[in-house]
Formats: C-alpha cells, sequence, structure tokens
C-alpha cells in the first residue's frame, strides 16, 4: 500500500514539474511572437512610408514636366544673351560685374542721320539737298502749281506739281523742244515728304537697302520734295527712265539745252561717289539760267560747284 501512495506522489511530482516546464516553454514563445509580429509591423511600416516617398517623388516630377515643358527645347542664343544681360545689369548696381560689357555700337543709319545737316533756306532755288542735306521736318513749297505741259501721271497727281518759277521754266523747255520736232512728258514732280518715305520704303522692301539707296532718297533728302525738280522722258517712250534715255533724241537733247531754261542734269555719269546717286539723264533740277550755265560749262555738279562735297 505504501508503494502505491509513494508512486502516486511521485507521478503528481513528475505531472506538477512538466506542468512548470511547459509554462516556462510557453512564455519565451509568446515573446518570440510578438517580437516577430512588431518587426513584422515595422517593417509595413517602413515599406508603406516608402512607397509614400516614391509617390511624392513621381507627382512632384510630373508637376514639374508640366509646368516646365517649354525647357524641353535647347537654350538660343537670345537666351543665352539676354540672360548674361540680365546678369550683367544686376551685377553692375553693385558695381562688382565680373564681365566687361562692350559698348553698342550704332549702326549706320543712326550716324548717317545723326551727320545730316538741315539745309537753313529750304526756298532757295539754290538749296541742296542729299544724302548729307536735309529739308526741315514738315517742309512743303506754298508756291506749287502745274505746268502747262503734257504729262504722264492723272490729273490731280501731286507728280504734276512744280514750283512757280520751275513750272513756267519746264513750260519754255518743251516748247523749245517741240521747235526741235521733239516731244517731252512731264512724268514726276514734287513728291512730299510722305510719298517719298513710300517709295523708299518699297524699294527697299522689294530690292533691298543698297539698291535703294543708289536710286531712291530717304524722306526728307528728296529734291523731288523742293518742288524744282522734274523726270522727263520722250512721250514715245515714257516707260524708259533709265541710261538707256540718253541715246534717244529727246535725251541728247535734254543734256545739251537744259541749262538754257535755267535746268540742269542733276545726276551725272562718273560723279556718283559726290552726289549719291547712280546716273540719271532724264532728272532735271531748276536752279536758274545763270548758275545753270555755269554748272553746264563745268561738267560738273551743285556739290563740287558750291564745294559741299560728301
Amino acid at each position: 500500500m505504501r508503494k502505491i501512495i509513494y508512486l502516486l506522489v511521485l507521478m503528481g511530482i513528475f505531472l506538477i514539474g512538466c506542468q512548470n516546464g511547459a509554462d516556462e516553454n510557453k512564455q519565451p514563445a509568446e515573446e518570440l511572437n510578438i517580437n516577430e509580429e512588431k518587426n513584422e509591423e515595422t517593417t509595413e511600416n517602413a515599406e508603406e512610408d516608402l512607397a509614400e516617398k516614391e509617390e511624392e517623388t513621381v507627382s512632384g516630377t510630373e508637376g514639374n514636366n508640366e509646368g516646365e515643358g517649354n525647357n524641353d527645347r535647347e537654350e538660343s542664343p537670345a537666351d543665352t544673351e539676354t540672360e548674361k544681360r540680365v546678369q550683367q545689369d544686376g551685377a553692375s548696381d553693385e558695381g562688382e560685374t565680373s564681365e566687361v560689357v562692350q559698348p553698342a555700337v550704332p549702326d549706320k543709319q543712326t550716324s548717317n542721320e545723326s551727320s545730316i545737316t538741315v539745309v537753313d533756306d529750304p526756298n532757295s532755288v539754290e538749296v541742296i539737298v542729299n544724302k548729307q542735306r536735309k529739308l526741315p521736318d514738315g517742309y512743303e513749297p506754298t508756291d506749287l502749281v502745274e505746268p502747262d505741259v503734257s504729262f504722264y501721271a492723272a490729273e490731280g497727281d501731286q507728280k504734276r506739281l512744280l514750283r512757280q518759277v520751275a513750272a513756267t521754266a519746264l513750260e519754255e523747255l518743251f516748247t523749245g523742244a517741240e521747235q526741235s520736232g521733239l516731244d517731252f512728258v512731264a512724268v514726276s514732280g514734287y513728291r512730299s515728304y510722305d510719298r517719298q518715305k513710300v517709295i523708299y520704303e518699297n524699294n527697299v522692301a522689294n530690292n533691298g537697302q543698297e539698291y535703294a539707296d543708289r536710286y531712291s532718297a530717304k524722306p526728307g533728302t528728296s529734291e523731288h520734295q523742293t518742288g524744282l525738280a522734274m523726270d522727263v522722258a520722250s512721250a514715245a517712250l515714257v516707260a524708259v527712265l533709265e541710261p538707256g534715255f540718253i541715246q534717244t533724241a529727246e535725251g541728247q537733247w535734254l543734256a545739251e539745252n537744259a541749262h538754257k531754261y535755267g535746268f540742269i542734269v542733276r545726276y551725272l555719269e562718273g560723279k556718283e561717289s559726290i552726289t549719291g546717286y547712280s546716273y540719271e539723264p532724264w532728272h532735271i533740277r531748276y536752279v536758274g539760267k545763270e548758275i545753270a550755265a555755269q554748272v553746264y560749262e563745268q561738267q560738273t555738279t551743285l556739290e563740287e560747284f558750291f564745294g559741299l562735297y560728301p
């Protein structure tokens, strides 16, 4: 009996020891599970944070692309120059620019215009206007009339006008030519500043600056605005306003007789460097019989006659 009780006691002690061991093993396992759950949660949070950051980065890049689409093009020289100027301007305000800024070089037109002389007496029949001498702003002759000659321009056109003294002389010249069996037609006389401006700008647009400056005057520098000049032509060849006009009977007569009526052929052949214009045997200018005779005899230009060299 005692043995049985003894065995039971031993079994009880054994069972209690096993139970305590199981409890001890269970506790570390639970702690391990808890730690693993915490690690997993930390990892998941880190991954979520990383994903959110990547999403923000992508969103920010897309926003920049939308707002700066124009920056995809290459920078032009003009952009570079503008940036340099901005940087230079900003630095110069503080006097610390590291780049030497060269002064602007004025273009030829500005330089030429600044050197042009405004004539003192635009009403004189001896007035000289050319590329270095211009009429006063707003000048318009007050004695413009229409001479009684044949015209190419339609009635009412300002090109039919001349100042009174030149108009009378032109009538006499046409009469003299008619007595010699020749038939002239007046093509273009007075031109206002505005009209000359249109002609010059059209010439530049159609033929280029160099050509325009050889054959057309800038507004304010045209003899036609003085009311003392007229382009004439042969009635049979009215369209021939070119150097070949000198080969016509009218052209030859004009070159030899215009001075008798107070006119000169204003732009002579071989004098382009002085007058500034190419040869125009059709363009006559009234200066009065005395001066016209001297200019003709010397075969010179008005610039040379009055010592006004360019």
